[in-house]
């Protein structure tokens, strides 16, 4: 028997893992023949660069083949010789300047070199269009001849983190690499694996190693609530994706603002995050508690917590954020095609997709998702951390504007798929045992939009509902003055009540008229949308306006809203009964029990109504929270926003992520909730350390 069917290569890896300070890792044999290969092709690679680029004129001049060859052979040695001590003196301005200073210095050497070769010239675009190219140019040709091999890169990064660490102790307990896919849905990761579109997952099911699980978010369904609750323990008062708060003078708060953000993480921190102990944060939306951290919004506005050491494996070499940037190119210029095909075929939903997105889409799926491998391949050859949340953001992205099934979006999670591979063949090479997690915050549902399909935006629906002169409550300071003046509540409630035996006969029989729609500058009430879940606030008032309130103040807007069949149902919060949950054709009173007509929350399951009773518990909950309809057989809700694929109400996938786990965990009975996500997480860090 072979040593190779001897010896079970885990076990091997685990004791190499524990072996002393002055380990080295067994990097794969160096191939002489191999790098011989791949210098000859990339110094020829570069050549073709310099001589695509000089007939055009942009401010390139040789005067030869044989001044092209000089010239790129002088840089390729210049880059060898200088590039590791630049990267260390001038990783802060690479990292603060988001890469475009790795560039500049590239530019620089070439411009340098123009002064000492007669027969060279360089300025003007050329500066940065040759080594551009040149890196395009690798990038394809590595591709082509597969030289790109993995010993290579890894071998560079080992070294470098190895000299990070070389006078700490080695820690003995495995460490825990959780990857997070914004956005992904149980369902669709179980097609994608069915569809071949990620093998690498697919096999780790297949031999045993990690088991897959179906969770429940919160209300609402979205990154924002789902990060705060698994990297915080406590999601609580983040009310859906942005919203109000009255007491506030009317702040919109967002989760994706970097002020806001660090004002939430405040709010629901104690200082036991997930990541508190050795823990690093890599492109999510609030810290766990560590101060670890790559594109970290809760943590962008302190400059010094940008800079992490981790970054000097995306600029190991003059040419790696160069192919990065080829690569940011190429999915600008893939969205181009998309939305050229979507028109052509007339797929459907589609929305209109402009050139911000293009960029957008590029930065999300390429130049983060690449940061995200190259720092966390690092980090695991550092050995310091003991865990690291990072999310891959690009599918979310993708399919809100494609679609949750499109072709883009599975192309999306086949390079996914390839960058968790790229991960755990690194953990090979690392002196650390490590864990693997691979899970969703929320997933998405796909439909038309509201726009799409009622003919107006649900913002001017709403004002449509409301009186044309809104003028006349901004008159108002204060809830008393308007009964005592205006209008007195306790008349208007009377009236309603003498009109209508019960609520429910109000909704059916009440005809709402549509008033003229104002501009949204002019109006006094504010209309927010997070996905299928819409906010709608009533900020003459200070305080949450019941149910009692509203229908007095605004007879039409209750009864307008439910009687759309786009919108599934509203949650209000009535004096006398407790949080209401209204539908066309039923009203369910959900701190009750109690159900009149039909229930309205039959269709959005089991746990619906727990959701829906706490959120009406927040401190920031709107006057009137909106969630659209769903159709069962569909799968389809309507986002209140112009996208395809949405989250952060009820209804569908949405509201379905999943996490794959190492098998030999217990996760039992069902998962509800984004801190029932972080007990498990937080479960198992501390089940690690105990198996030193």
């Amino acid at each position: 028997m072979s040593k190779k069917d001897k010896y079970d290569p885990e076990t091997i890896r685990r004791t190499l893992a524990r072996m002393p300070e002055d380990y080295e890792p067994n990097i794969e044999k160096f191939s002489y023949k191999d790098f011989a290969i791949r210098t000859i092709v990339i110094w020829i690679g570069n050549i073709i660069g310099f001589l695509i680029v000089a007939p055009f004129n942009l401010g390139l001049y040789v005067n030869s083949i044989e001044m092209a060859i000089i010239v790129v052979t002088l840089v390729g040695i210049v880059n060898a010789l200088l590039w590791p001590i630049l990267t260390r003196v001038f990783m802060p301005f690479f990292v603060y300047t988001f890469g475009a200073a790795s560039l500049i210095f590239n530019a620089l050497f070439f411009y340098i070199l123009a002064f000492f070769i007669k027969g060279f010239e360089i300025n003007g675009p050329a500066l940065f269009l040759v080594p551009f190219l040149m890196a395009a140019i690798n990038t394809v040709l590595a591709g082509i001849v597969t030289i790109d091999d993995n010993s290579s890169y890894y071998r560079g990064i080992t070294r470098d983190a190895l000299n990070s660490r070389r006078k700490e102790s080695l820690k003995e307990y495995s460490g825990l690499i959780i990857l997070e896919i914004d956005g992904l849905a149980y369902d669709i990761l179980m097609e994608a694996i069915d569809k071949g579109y990620m093998p690498t997952l697919k096999e780790w099911l297949d031999k045993g190693s990690h088991k897959v699980k179906r969770w429940e978010t919160d209300l609402s369904s979205q990154t924002g609530a789902s990060q705060a609750g698994i990297l915080h323990g406590n999601n609580r008062d983040i009310v859906a994706y942005r919203w109000v708060e009255k007491d506030n003078g009317n702040r919109i708060m967002s989760c994706g603002s970097f002020n806001n953000t660090s004002i939430m993480e405040e709010r629901i921190s104690n200082g036991n995050g997930l990541l508190t102990d050795d823990g690093g944060s890599r492109c999510n939306l609030f810290s766990g508690d560590t101060d670890n951290v790559i594109f970290t919004l809760s943590k962008a506005l302190n400059i010094q917590k940008m800079f992490n050491s981790a970054w000097f494996s995306v600029f190991e070499n003059p040419n790696s954020f160069a192919r990065i940037c080829v690569l940011f190119l190429y999915e600008i210029i893939l969205e181009a095609y998309s939305q050229i095909k979507h028109t052509i075929k007339n797929i459907r939903p589609r929305i209109r997709r402009g050139f911000i997105y293009n960029l957008t889409r590029a930065g999300t799926n390429v130049f983060l998702r690449e940061v995200n491998t190259h720092t966390i391949i690092w980090d695991m050859m550092n050995g310091k951390l003991d865990t690291i949340y990072a999310t891959y953001l690009g599918y979310d992205e993708i399919a809100h504007h494609s679609g949750i099934r499109d072709e883009d979006s599975f192309r999306c999670l086949k390079t996914l798929d390839k960058q968790f591979k790229r991960i755990k063949e690194a953990s090979k090479y690392s002196r650390r045992d490590y864990e693997f997690v691979i899970q969703s915050d929320h997933g998405q549902s796909n439909g038309a939009t509201f726009k799409q399909r009622y003919g107006i935006s649900f913002d001017k629906y709403v004002r449509s509902l409301l009186p044309e002169d809104m003028s006349f409550y901004s008159l108002i300071n204060s809830d008393d003055e308007l009964r005592d003046v205006f209008i007195p509540l306790n008349r208007q409630i009377t009236y309603m009540r003498n009109l209508y035996s019960n609520s429910l006969e109000y909704i059916e029989k009440y005809s709402p008229r549509q008033y003229k729609i104002q501009k949204p500058e002019n109006s006094e009430v504010i209309v927010l949308g997070s996905g299928n879940l819409a906010l709608i606030y009533l900020t003459q008032w200070p305080h949450r306006l019941s149910y009692e309130e509203i229908i007095s103040y605004f007879p039409n807007l209750i009864p307008g809203l439910v009687k759309n069949k786009y919108i599934g149902f509203i949650l209000v919060n009535s004096k006398n009964n407790g949080a209401m949950v209204i539908g066309e054709d039923g009203i369910n009173y959900i701190e009750k029990g109690v159900v009149q007509g039909e229930d309205p929350l039959k269709n959005f399951g089991k746990n619906a109504s727990y959701h829906l009773k706490r959120t009406n518990s927040f401190k920031h909950t709107p006057d009137i929270l909106v969630n659209s309809f769903y159709d069962p057989e569909t799968d389809e809700v309507c986002a209140f926003e112009e996208l395809v694929g949405s989250h952060g109400g009820l209804g569908g996938s949405q509201t379905r992520p999943f996490i794959m786990y190492p098998s030999y965990w217990n996760l039992d009975g069902e998962i509800v909730g984004a801190e029932s996500i972080y007990k498990i997480l937080k479960r198992e860090i501390n089940n690690l350390k105990l198996r030193e």
